[in-house]
Order: structure tokens, then C-alpha cells, then sequence
């Protein structure tokens, strides 16, 4: 994460905008590379994703990328009654906003005996993208899998980053207090691969959903079709502007935020 110090006085107003002009969508090479990544996966299952974990890091390169049900539970075992407590906390607030989001069934009669219905109906699977890397995230686990929870969906697979079968602890214990089991160490493009087309070992979804990188996002527009996904997320940031009248620990905590948004 990196840090810009613009001083509004020297900025001409009109480039006012260019502060916010901020694009979703990877550029053109990235976009083809995903998606020659997914058709890979696609069209060569485990063997592919294995290879593409290989070759580009996010997972084990051989044997399986399923994270055994034993080293959930440990993680979870593992962590502290605070963060523990943080985590129950956090899904609470989470399902308390999404309990009331629920849409609800609609039926109207237009005129004597022609009725007009309105359904919803959960999907039958969800994949939850949970980025990895240099720090860990057990915040998107929650924000993936406990609206997906609410909304009725049975079976909600996670796949995040990981190495050897390994997948970071705190995100296995979001997982694990959940009630989500299965989940597999990997990430990327391959990830969205093989959440959208299924590679043996992993069945498909209906709906891809979580943030990511470039990379991710690209995956997502590439499979878009195959199956839903969210949103292609641009990259995070935030714009804080301050006078001399502000309190600096204020906007040094605020400056924090985008630290903060996946604790």
C-alpha cells in the first residue's frame, strides 16, 4: 500500500476529477492472460490447477489443494479468546445487516385470475475468493460466506492462497466458525478457473464472489457467463482530506482504514 500527499492549494481545480478517475477493469495483456489461465484450468482440471500453482505461486504444485478438515479445526483451536470474540462480534453485525436486506417474496393479482409472483430462490453453491499474501484477511471470509449464509445457500466453498495445503490460520479459524469446510489452497486466475469450471476434485459454482487483485478480477470478467460473480473491484483507496485545523491522530487513524477494512 503506498501513500500520495497531494496539497489541494497547488491543484488546479479542474483536475479535481482526475483524483477519483480510477478504472475496475485490468488492462488488455492481463485480461487475455487470465483468461488463457482459466481455459488452461478448464480444459485440464486438478492436473492444470496444480500446474498454474506451479508456475505462479497461490497453492501447492502437486498432491491436493484441499485443506484438510483436522487443520481447520486446529487453526480455529489456535486462536485467542479475543480475536475469537472480534470474529463472533463481527459476524454478528454482519448477519444483523443482511438479516434485513433479505428480499422477500411478492405476489399481486393484476386483474381477477392473472397473478404476477415474485420469487427468490437461493443458489445451490457459492465460491468465496479470499486473497492472500502479505497479510491475512478472515474479514472476507465473513463478508462472503455470511450474507451467502442468509441468503439460504447450502453449499459455500472457500478458495484462498496458500501453500502446502496451507491456508492462513485466521482464515481457516473465520472459516471453521462458520461452519465452512471446505476449503482449498489457492488463488489467482487458476482460483476463479476453477470455481467457475470445476477441475474434478473442486465442483463448480454458481457465483463467484470476494475481492482480489488485477488478476482475480480479470478471471472474473473471464468467466462471467459461465457463472455469476460479484463486482469487478478496482483497487482500494482512500482519499483524506484534512486543513490545518485537524486533529492529527484522527487522520492518521483514518489514513488507516484501508489497513483496517480486512482485520
Amino acid at each position: 500500500m503506498s501513500m500520495r500527499r497531494i496539497n489541494l492549494v497547488d491543484l488546479d481545480p479542474s483536475d479535481y476529477l482526475d483524483l477519483t478517475r480510477r478504472s475496475a477493469v485490468p488492462d488488455a495483456s492481463v485480461r487475455k492472460a487470465a483468461a488463457d489461465i482459466v481455459d488452461q484450468v478448464r480444459m485440464g482440471g486438478d492436473a492444470a490447477l496444480l500446474a498454474a500453482n506451479g508456475r505462479y505461486g497461490g497453492g501447492p504444485a502437486i498432491g491436493s489443494v484441499r485443506v484438510p478438515s483436522e487443520t481447520i479445526g486446529a487453526a480455529f483451536s489456535a486462536v485467542g479468546p479475543a480475536v475469537r470474540q472480534a470474529l463472533k462480534e463481527a459476524i454478528k453485525n454482519i448477519r444483523k445487516v443482511h438479516d434485513r436486506q433479505r428480499p422477500v417474496d411478492d405476489r399481486v393479482e393484476v386483474v381477477p385470475g392473472v397473478v404476477v409472483e415474485r420469487r427468490w430462490s437461493p443458489v445451490d453453491r457459492v465460491g468465496v475468493y479470499v486473497p492472500g499474501g502479505r497479510a491475512a484477511y478472515p474479514s472476507s471470509v465473513l463478508m462472503g460466506v455470511v450474507p451467502a449464509q442468509v441468503a439460504g445457500v447450502d453449499d459455500i466453498v472457500v478458495v484462498s492462497p496458500g501453500d502446502d495445503r496451507s491456508v492462513h490460520p485466521l482464515v481457516l479459524a473465520a472459516c471453521a466458525l462458520l461452519g465452512v469446510d471446505e476449503v482449498y489452497a489457492t488463488g489467482g486466475a487458476q482460483a476463479i478457473g476453477a470455481l467457475a469450471h470445476g477441475t474434478g476434485s473442486i465442483a463448480p459454482v454458481d457465483v463467484i464472489v470476494g475481492p482480489g487483485g488485477p488478476w482475480v478480477t480479470a478471471a472474473k470478467l473471464a468467466v462471467y457467463g459461465v457463472c455469476g460473480v460479484d463486482l469487478p473491484a478496482g483497487p482500494s483507496e482512500a482519499l483524506i482530506v484534512v486543513d490545518a485545523s485537524a486533529n492529527p491522530a484522527v487522520a492518521a487513524a483514518d489514513l488507516l482504514c484501508l489497513s483496517l477494512i480486512h482485520i
